[in-house]
């Protein structure tokens, strides 16, 4: 069992100096406590999302840590163009000595990706045009562009990254469709839905794997949850029912402020996220017996907090912590819950 950590990077509270400089030492604390990897959302024009440039907070993660692997949950593919972003991943791969993840999707908020011009409706036909680029550019060091003019059609990269053929891909599972693709081409995934989903597309991706990528081992395979730890559980909610307030006014803000609707909805409450599973305040026995049973039942191998929410201090953060170090990863890690016949 590995852990790693999700974060939208959401603030509305804080000057966004202090906020930014109170995230890194959040990652300095991920990273002496022993998690294998920070994943940030990327957002723009909503504080859920303070990094609306992930490779910028990225390369001032890479010189703050030592061992923590980090890297985006996901970029937003068709705000950018391909061979930049190769340049930067390789860039960011070489500043971190080799711990960058790269994740990659459509861009889960078509109000954020039509701020740029982009129209919703072609963001699939990017993705699949695009991603490809990336990778194959990373992996020899050339992209070739067929729409651009015979003499710029083949550029070569001067910047290449320090794993190979390329970092590890990530991808964020919702369905099984998506699941099947992510272990079709060898990709790590994270899932952040409620129970039952995260086991059909847990199961189908063992399925395709086993069929697909004969004789590899399987990868992570990531259960995302939200996470408060404190000495009692009355602590422990106090703090997540008022910080998820603020995280979900976040959450909702350029829906609300256009009257759009959300392709995936979150409660406005914390008892409600509860009630859906997809989130535990307690004390560290509580949080153990919720996580173990959770991480059992979606046959998952990596658990994914989201500690850092809302209005919650560097104190309370840092509690989760501290708490959860010492008194539940121990028991969490040696935790078998993949199927020995997969």
């Amino acid at each position: 069992m590995q852990f790693g950590i999700f974060d939208h990077l959401d603030n509305d509270h804080l000057p966004v100096g202090a906020f930014y400089e109170e995230r890194l030492r959040l990652l300095e604390l991920y990273d002496r406590a022993g998690f294998y990897c920070w994943h940030v959302a990327e957002h723009h024009a909503t504080a859920l999302g303070m990094a609306p440039s992930p490779n910028l907070f990225l390369a001032a993660a890479s010189q703050r840590t030592k061992r923590l692997r980090f890297g985006p949950m996901v970029y937003a593919l068709p705000l950018y163009h391909p061979l930049r972003l190769a340049e930067e991943i390789a860039m960011l791969d070489q500043l971190s000595g080799g711990r960058l993840d790269m994740g990659f999707g459509r861009g889960s908020s078509p109000v954020e990706i039509e701020y740029f011009g982009v129209p919703a409706q072609e963001t699939e036909a990017i993705y699949r045009r695009n991603l490809p680029r990336v990778l194959e550019a990373l992996a020899s060091g050339r992209m070739h562009v067929p729409e651009l003019d015979e003499q710029y059609r083949d550029i070569d990269l001067r910047v290449l990254s320090l794993q190979k053929p390329h970092p590890p891909v990530w991808y964020g599972v919702h369905t099984e469709a998506s699941a099947e693709r992510a272990a079709r081409n060898g990709w790590t995934i994270l899932n952040l839905d409620v129970k039952a989903d995260v086991q059909a597309c847990n199961r189908i991706f063992r399925e395709v794997w086993a069929r697909e990528q004969a004789g590899k081992p399987l990868p992570l395979m990531g259960l995302g949850r939200f996470v408060v730890v404190a000495e009692t559980d009355e602590q422990a909610l106090a703090t997540a029912r008022r910080a998820y307030l603020r995280w979900h006014d976040g959450f909702t803000f350029l829906f609300r402020k256009l009257g759009r609707s959300m392709n995936h909805a979150r409660p406005p409450t914390w008892d409600g996220l509860v009630e859906q599973g997809r989130g535990i305040a307690g004390s560290p026995a509580t949080v153990q017996a919720y996580l173990a049973e959770e991480l059992q039942a979606t046959a998952s191998n990596y658990c994914v907090l989201q500690p850092a929410f809302g209005d919650q201090s560097f104190e309370e953060i840092s509690r989760t912590i501290g708490l959860f170090q010492a008194e539940i990863m121990p028991h969490l890690r040696t935790l078998a819950t993949v199927p020995a016949s997969a």
